[in-house]
């Protein structure tokens, strides 16, 4: 009897141990510091714009504020519009159940602009709040949606972009029923209109322009402004067809027009309006703008001021009519730095090492620059820097909580490709970890492949980081080829060969790695979205035998069917495959994770937005169905309704972290074998009380 009782006690102390374990997960552990668990990454808050008053004293932002699952209604995070003084005290402007976006100062720097949908708003409007008080004014409604704007520099009329309302004949026809769409042809023609701020009476006037604009910059003198125009509004032609002019604002006539190849980035007014510093891409094949080109409106002419940087521009200001400063990213680092408008006289302000940033603002007189910045230890924030600064300064904390978290070490590491070429990613390492043992890996791999991992902030709802470093795990983000911040020549050595060297070097990675010593090469898991997804796929099926789980996202499975369905097949041929499929259909389909299924024996989790038009669902669809045929490798799909290209919703942003670790946990750490159950817990707590930013 009393044998009995022993092993029944010996079972309940199992199960209490384990359950300690588990609730330690999701809520962190109560004594001392905290350890991540998906509750903590699902309640990130995350500065998204910054932008600096004229005169250089404060900074208004808007900072993303997720949705409490299961409390809140169901959605993407609400955007607040707070401002921040230069001695960090900050306040709130528009906040709540609020979506403020594209905010700007007015030219006098006495009120802050944004696009929002309030109280009866039947569609987005420009409000301006005043800085000193008082509430926010709507000073100009529209038929239809605003989707940017710019303020003329006397502040008293505006230039917008926003569709045409639907004709009468056919708003009665869909209330009949005849909502057919006619694919990629029935869209409104969008148009910019100019108006006087404020005015009830005043009509807004349109611009009969050759295109579709975006990227609306009133200039600094007269009625001229520039624009990004696309022969269509389809996303392909946003991308790989934008042609950055010049218009005036009286006429609409186009003054100037320049021939920036292939994409098109930030263009940004020297204060003279003699010039217009452009970022793009050096030609048609160039995966990503980085370029930085100054334009003349007075001939049209367009010049690389900064040939062969090994870098990629981010984003432009002018410091003086001279003068450009530009933020680049240069491997894992960004810096910031200044170029004469004829490319001499370069200077470094920021070098390499010391910072990750997301983008940055001038004040008028150039003196004073805002950025968002992040960390290993803190995701984007703003930071200011005056001229004569060693670097820029924190002012926003919008997770206090993070100074309880426990976090693991971060490095940069370098290693060699098999064909020589020198590489560079991220290591986080197991929090806890023990000299000679060796951890399960999981290796997470960005999309694009025209992206890179930073020396930053890397813990979300679809990346491990510190969470999967929390519960022993090391996580490696490699910067594979193909990836941008070392140049053009780096970011095209993908093209042509899709899934080849590209994601050897994700194997080579892990060589690395457990050639340190701290890698069991028998435990090693991959993840990603979209690119990365594809990547995810490659190593599930062709290297099925060096990994033990994949999480593949948003991902590529079918190269053919992908060109099919995709929204942006003409950016895939150009800066991507460099084919087409009926060049070589063979190609195409041996460079499909789905050719390879014969040999795929590593578990793998599918997760994909059912509205997804950039990678169509059916890829992941296709992908599922062969391996559950096949019966050699256990996978599960997980569709998210409503969702598109990633997830936006709180509730399936934590649903996705939470499968996710619970897959890799299952196989790199667990039994193995057969899926874990479908049905998860979240950990979600009762009553969670609102955070508050603090400056």
């Amino acid at each position: 009897m009393s044998r009995v009782l022993g092993m029944r006690w010996a079972q309940c102390l199992r199960v209490l141990v384990a359950v300690v374990v588990y609730l330690s997960f999701l809520a962190g552990d109560a004594y001392g510091a905290e350890r991540f668990t998906p509750l903590h990454v699902a309640k990130l808050r995350v500065v998204t714009a910054a932008e600096i008053s004229p005169d250089g004293g404060s900074v208004a932002y808007v900072l993303s504020v997720p949705r409490r699952p299961m409390e809140d209604e169901d959605g993407p995070p609400w955007t607040e519009l707070h401002v921040v003084g230069a001695d960090g005290q900050s306040r709130p402007f528009v906040t709540g159940e609020v979506n403020v976006e594209a905010v700007a100062w007015k030219p006098d720097g006495k009120a802050v602009s944004f696009l929002a949908k309030r109280g009866k708003d039947k569609t987005k409007c420009i409000y301006a709040i005043p800085v000193d008080g008082g509430e926010a004014v709507n000073v100009m409604s529209f038929d239809t949606d605003i989707s940017e704007y710019s303020w003329s520099l006397d502040g008293q009329r505006l230039a917008f972009i926003a569709k045409e309302k639907k004709k009468k004949d056919k708003e009665k026809q869909e209330e009949k029923g005849f909502k057919q769409e006619i694919y990629e042809e029935d869209y409104l023609p969008v148009r910019i209109w100019v108006a006087t701020a404020g005015s009830k009476d005043e009509k807004p006037r349109a611009l009969d322009l050759p295109g579709y604009p975006s990227a609306l910059k009133w200039g600094p003198v007269g009625t001229y402004f520039a624009v990004a125009l696309a022969p269509s509004p389809l996303i392909d032609d946003h991308y790989m067809s934008r042609k950055a002019h010049i218009f005036d604002a009286d006429s609409g006539a186009i003054v100037s027009s320049f021939p920036n190849p292939g994409k098109l980035g930030p263009m940004a007014w020297s204060p003279d309006g003699k010039h217009l510093a452009v970022v793009s891409a050096q030609d048609i094949n160039d995966p990503s703008e980085g370029r930085l080109m100054i334009a003349s409106p007075a001939d049209g002419s367009l010049r690389d001021v900064l040939p062969n940087y090994l870098g990629h521009v981010e984003s432009v200001a002018w410091q003086d009519a001279d003068t450009v400063m530009f933020l680049g990213t240069e491997g894992v680092w960004s810096t910031l730095g200044e170029i004469r408008r004829d490319g001499t006289e370069r200077k470094t302000h920021v070098p390499t090492g010391r910072m990750t940033a997301n983008g940055f603002s001038l004040s008028d007189d150039g003196q004073s620059a805002a950025f968002i910045l992040d960390s290993p230890r803190h995701p984007p924030e703003v930071f200011l820097m005056r001229h004569g600064d060693s670097g820029p300064r924190r002012l926003t904390n919008s997770n206090p909580w993070l100074d309880e978290m426990e976090f693991a070490k971060q490095e940069v590491v370098s290693f060699k490709a098999r064909d020589g070429l020198q590489l560079e990613g991220l290591l986080i390492r197991p929090l806890d970890e023990k000299p000679g043992t060796k951890y399960p890996l999981i290796m997470r791999v960005h999309g694009g492949p025209e992206a890179q991992d930073r020396n930053g902030w890397l813990t979300v709802y679809h990346s491990p980081g510190q969470l999967g470093a929390a519960r022993g795990f090391a996580v490696f983000y490699p910067n594979y080829r193909g990836s941008t911040g070392r140049g053009v020549e780096f970011s095209k050595l993908g093209q042509g060969d899709p899934a080849g060297k590209e994601f050897d070097d994700l194997v080579d990675a892990v060589d690395h790695l457990i050639g340190t010593g701290l890698v069991d090469p028998k435990r090693v898991g991959v993840t990603g979205g979209s690119y990365g997804g594809y990547a995810s796929a490659w190593c599930a099926t062709y290297y099925s035998e060096r990994f033990a789980a994949a999480v593949m996202a948003v991902g590529i499975s079918d190269k053919i069917a992908k060109t099919g369905t995709t929204d942006i097949p003409n950016e895939e041929y150009l800066v991507h495959a460099r084919r087409r499929p009926w060049d070589d259909w063979q190609f195409m389909l041996s460079h499909s994770p789905i050719y390879h299924v014969d040999k795929a024996r590593t578990p793998i989790l599918i997760l994909h937005g059912k509205d997804d038009t950039r990678v169509h669902p059916a890829q992941s669809l296709e992908l599922y169905r062969f391996l559950k045929l096949r019966e050699e490798a256990p996978v599960r799909l997980v569709l998210y309704p409503g969702e598109g290209h990633g997830n936006r919703k709180a509730a399936s942003r934590l649903d996705y972290n939470v499968r996710m670790m619970q897959w890799f946990e299952h196989y790199l750490q667990g039994p193995g074998g057969e899926p874990p159950g479908y049905e998860v817990e979240y950990g979600l707590p009762k009553g969670d009380e609102k955070e508050t930013s603090t400056g």
